[in-house]
């Protein structure tokens, strides 16, 4: 295979990005916007000794999994990876991303593999303001509770918002993104009229200057609420106050906030928060709990799902009311208030300071007083904890790591407490089958496996794990 060579193949798999993979004269090709199944015309545009990469010219006969994707610009923008393949297929190579990765990764043995069929999503319910989805559009979309949007200019001039195309930082312009909710667009077409109005320029980033970088956008499902933070590449906004005013006159509008980011970085909040209009947060709920919410709260996008995944994990744990549990990367304390409901004691760990604020308060919002949280990582705050409290124990222990899984000094200490329970909730199937190999080398049976969609049209997966103590092993 050559660079610029065309070739003929037929999608027999998917990379685990929603790359289409094929062969040609045993050749590997990974292909954009391939469907398995498809039979397709490619271009090879970076050839290696034993695979390379295709761009898509033509589809010659298309694959029974394909539909047509209701985004428009789907294709370019990158970030729905998977929306030109049926749903029920997208739930298919999700389920099998994770199995892979278990059994690959873990080593556990297909056959006695204890998981569970894949939850997906249904159609996609009013967010609390009433607004649905175009009805024209099957399938989950709208259940985006947070948009993270940037600025910049056209090729012809324009100010212009949308997304990253993949793996790059040009905008691909995107009037309506429909993973999100049909609110935003409003928001962001009077950002962009107070903006080409006052002659506010937007960012540019290779050159540093400019000065609206982002919109952050937060939508409360089921209350209705709205959130809107302003990134910027200075200390103040001209006429801030014109703009609060017109954010305030939309339906559910709660909070407007600058956020002061003058780095040279992709990273895209700074630290130093500015208040314009409202509320410094806004309210949601999962189950019967109550959230606050800041522009820098860690907070799950998509709520239907989320209820169904906090409620495996609380499945799993089997709290009778008598445990004390510990809950590791605890975020603003979601699953820690969900667990203090049926526990003794919950302690939740968090390494950023203001989440933890927010997690004490949640807690004093619901009126939850069984739980106490700790600032510091999770792999630093629990030993220490271990070591200087003689006797220190926890009979359930939940995780939910960022995409890199836990620390092995965590995972070692975890297994010196000998909690008869572990609760694993990952975002990333593969750091999550390296850990459950090393708990279930150091005693640990997996009881159950439950994969759970929270990201329709994308490739990732969330997964909830259970583990048990003291049982014989595989």
């Amino acid at each position: 295979m050559e660079k610029n060579q065309i070739f003929e193949m037929t999608i027999e798999d998917m990379s685990e990005q929603g790359e289409g993979i094929g062969r040609v004269d045993g050749y590997t090709l990974f292909v954009k916007d391939a469907v398995i199944g498809d039979r397709i015309r490619g271009k090879a545009v970076k050839v290696k000794k034993t695979y390379g990469y295709g761009r898509l010219v033509e589809i010659l006969e298309p694959s029974p999994f394909r539909v047509k994707p209701g985004c428009p610009v789907a294709a370019p923008c990158g970030g729905c990876q998977l929306q030109a393949m049926s749903y029920e297929r997208q739930l298919a190579f999700k389920a099998d991303k994770v199995r892979n990765h278990l059994v690959r990764i873990g080593g556990f043995q297909p056959e006695t593999l204890p998981m569970e069929p894949i939850i997906g999503m249904e159609e996609t319910a009013p967010y609390g303001n009433g607004e649905m989805a175009d009805p024209t559009i099957r399938g989950p979309f709208r259940y985006r509770n947070k948009g993270q949007f940037p600025f910049g200019r056209s090729k012809d001039g324009r100010i212009i918002y949308g997304f990253y195309a993949g793996r790059t930082h040009s905008i691909i312009e995107a009037e309506d993104c429909l993973l999100g909710a049909p609110v935003n667009r409003k928001i962001l077409e009077t950002i962009r009229s107070f903006m080409e109005e006052y002659g506010i320029e937007p960012y540019e980033e290779e050159m540093h200057r400019g000065l609206v970088r982002h919109a952050l956008i937060r939508v409360g499902y089921h209350t209705g609420q709205i959130m809107v933070c302003l990134v910027i590449n200075g200390n103040n906004l001209p006429n801030s106050r014109r703009l609060a005013e017109e954010l305030m006159k939309i339906e559910g509008m709660t909070s407007v906030s600058l956020n002061i980011n003058r780095e040279k970085t992709n990273v895209i909040l700074g630290n130093k928060m500015v208040y314009l209009a409202g509320s410094p947060y806004i309210t949601d709920r999962i189950g019967d709990l109550t959230y606050r919410i800041s522009p820098q709260s860690f907070y799950q996008v998509n709520p239907v799902q989320t209820e169904r995944l906090y409620g495996k994990a609380l499945e799993f744990a089997g709290l009778t009311g008598q445990e004390t549990v510990w809950d590791l990367y605890c975020g603003i304390g979601t699953i820690s208030l969900f667990l203090a409901k049926r526990a003794k004691q919950v302690y939740g760990v968090e390494i950023v300071p203001a989440a933890i604020e927010n997690a004490r308060e949640n807690a004093a919002l619901n009126e939850i007083s069984n739980v106490e949280f700790f600032v510091g990582k999770a792999e630093e705050v629990l030993p220490e904890w271990y070591e200087n409290h003689e006797g220190a124990s926890a009979d359930v222990i939940v995780v939910d790591p960022p995409r890199k899984g836990c620390d092995e000094t965590l995972l070692c200490t975890m297994v010196k407490m000998n909690p008869e329970k572990i609760v694993y909730v990952s975002c990333d199937s593969s750091t999550l089958a390296r850990d459950l190999k090393y708990l279930c080398r150091e005693g640990y049976r997996l009881e159950r496996v439950q994969p759970v969609d929270m990201f329709p049209q994308g490739v990732h997966v969330e997964t909830v794990a259970f583990l048990n103590a003291g049982r014989e092993q595989n």
